[in-house]
């Protein structure tokens, strides 16, 4: 991790979904950490200096928006940025996304483009 790059969260379950997100990211010159689950993100996020979210909803477990909920109680984290990245793309589950707090939102199957005007709305 580069300290002079911010530093993205990225929680996806599925692996080529992660690898093409992780890649978009240093492609544009961010770092990132990245989980393939809930559990595990929030396991390790404590005391990170994350700047951005990147966050799939479909996972098991944990959804997306329950670790969205969960991030946001963290003091160090309430104001974070969240981008959820999903296949969810009907109206009302887009709706239900920023109803749970999101900032963002970006359906599948995404662009690098796409992925790059979401983060940089917030970094």
């Amino acid at each position: 991790m580069n300290p002079e790059k911010p530093l993205i969260l990225v929680v996806e379950d599925d692996e080529d979904s992660l690898s093409a997100l992780c890649a978009i990211l240093e492609a544009l010159g961010y770092s990132h950490i990245a989980f393939p689950s809930a559990k595990a993100a929030l396991s390790e996020i404590g005391g990170k200096n994350i700047k951005l979210a990147l966050l799939d909803i479909m996972m098991p477990e944990m959804n997306g928006y329950e670790l969205l909920q969960e991030i946001k109680k963290m003091e160090e984290f309430a104001a974070l940025p969240i981008i959820m990245v999903t296949a969810k793309d009907q109206d009302s589950e887009i709706l239900e996304g920023y109803q749970f707090g999101a900032d963002y939102y970006i359906t599948k199957p995404f662009t690098s483009k796409q992925i790059e005007y979401g983060v940089k709305l917030f970094l």
